[in-house]
């Protein structure tokens, strides 16, 4: 009697407030009504900056002083058992490190401006995957799994926390790679499909041209439209009354009322022409080396503010990414220049509106390089064994560094932190525990961190 009656009042809560937005037409609750975390939450929504193909984290952000002495030797250590591709000799890393900030901490000459911002950054030194190439990879970063479909990890925060704007998406991803898992490194799987990411363009369109799909119909008014959807919201509910529940129809449902409402809500957060020039620069979209990056970085930052839960922004050149199996002088220098830039500028504007105290930014690629050259002497092999990422802002200990690989940076040894981890401890700052985040599938109750992971609570504020 008791739970009935809380659902009850729940339904009675909800229903006025889809009445105040004109939804109160359909008996389908929306799936992504925002949630209370139920720990304590660091931060309230993510910004994922991914650098597709792998950077080198000998080359960014972890110096490594005794593989520029031994440049050209042979690693004195044990190689992997299973490589992508044969390596030759030590390789030292075309570009210095300096300290900067109060913290101290090194970063490339290959980025300058990120430098600048080093005090706000939390490096992580010691991940370490199981998959050695792209598509394995891709996926056990971004579903926990890499032979499995399997819900990405923007999926399992709007599960867990729904959105707090009802007219965007809960999850957008912002010129996504069509390459290496496609639409599983976005997709719900088994969840319901509220949850999916919602692609804005992709990694073969300027960000200047992306739009979602079919965003204005040029046949019908706005009221047209609303008669349609009533009248299928009400033959749909004629049917569940006879055939009981049946998530995939109402899903449906729930997607025909949110691109009814995203009409208004998507073209004005994309409309970046009110920005300042000031801000503009910020970003570096005056410039045509980093317009295209730093308008995704900008367009991330509108939907942070406008409420979105998680907004990925991909990095993608269908010619170089950041895969340097040949070429590293010329691949990792002309990727750098195209984001430094715009992620400096996306953190300070953060900060500069308050955003940033609640706004996790996590920078990273699917797996680091190695330290041994491959083929000649300007490229590096894939390397999941121990590589570096960072994170910024909500909850994490700013100006600092964790973990470490070895002396040449080819295995994380200190502090090793598992993709496992790495997810449970995401959800953490959100204040979700990611053994308790679950999700009852053909049996059994799934999780994004399947039975393993450990939060890495050293690295919180």
């Amino acid at each position: 009697m008791l739970q009935t009656s809380a659902s009850g009042f729940g339904w009675l809560a909800a229903s006025a407030l889809l009445a105040s937005t004109g939804e109160a037409r359909t008996s389908v609750i929306d799936p992504l009504a925002p949630k209370a975390p139920p720990g304590f939450a660091r931060a309230k929504r993510v910004i994922f900056l991914f650098m597709k193909g792998g950077p080198s984290q000998v080359d960014t952000f972890d110096p490594k002083p005794l593989l520029d002495r031994d440049d050209g030797k042979p690693y004195p250590g044990q190689k992997p058992r299973v490589q992508f591709a044969p390596t030759a000799a030590l390789l030292r890393s075309p570009w210095s490190f300096k300290n900067y900030g109060e913290s101290g901490l090194p970063v490339s000459e290959l980025f300058p401006h990120v430098a600048q911002c080093v005090d706000d950054l939390c490096i992580l030194r010691s991940l370490h995957g199981t998959n050695p190439a792209h598509g394995g990879a891709l996926l056990k970063l971004h579903t926990g799994s890499d032979n499995f479909v399997r819900p990405s990890i923007g999926s399992w925060v709007t599960y867990g926390l729904g959105t707090e704007n009802q007219n965007l998406p809960g999850f957008i991803t912002i010129c996504p790679t069509f390459a290496h898992g496609g639409v599983n490194n976005w997709g719900a799987a088994f969840l319901p499909a509220a949850y999916q990411g919602t692609p804005l363009g992709n990694a073969t369109i300027p960000a200047s041209q992306v739009q979602v799909e079919h965003i204005r119909n040029p046949r019908l008014t706005p009221a047209q439209q609303r008669a349609q959807i009533d009248l299928i919201g009400q033959m749909n509910r004629d049917h569940l009354e006879h055939v009981g529940p049946n998530p995939a129809l109402e899903g449906r449902l729930n997607s025909f009322e949110l691109a009814f409402r995203m009409q208004m809500a998507m073209p004005e957060a994309q409309d970046i022409s009110r920005e300042t020039a000031a801000t503009r620069r910020l970003y570096g979209i005056d410039d045509p080396v980093t317009e295209n990056f730093g308008r995704q970085c900008l367009l991330a930052r509108r939907f942070a503010e406008r409420g979105v839960r998680f907004i990925q922004v991909t990095h993608s050149d269908g010619d170089v990414q950041w895969d340097q199996h040949g070429g590293l002088r010329k691949g990792h220098a002309k990727n750098a220049l195209e984001v430094d830039k715009p992620i400096a500028g996306l953190l300070r504007d953060l900060k500069s509106r308050g955003l940033l105290r609640d706004t996790l930014i996590i920078w990273g690629g699917e797996f680091g390089r190695t330290p041994a050259a491959e083929g000649g002497r300007d490229g590096r092999d894939h390397n999941p064994e121990g590589f570096t990422m960072w994170l910024a802002g909500a909850g994490v200990k700013a100006g600092t560094a964790y973990g470490a690989t070895d002396d040449y940076g080819w295995y994380a040894t200190e502090n090793k932190v598992h993709l496992h981890d790495f997810h449970a401890t995401i959800l953490a700052l959100l204040g979700l525990d990611h053994e308790r985040l679950t999700y009852r599938h053909a049996g059994r109750d799934f999780r994004l961190t399947d039975v393993a992971g450990h939060v890495v609570t050293d690295i919180f504020a």
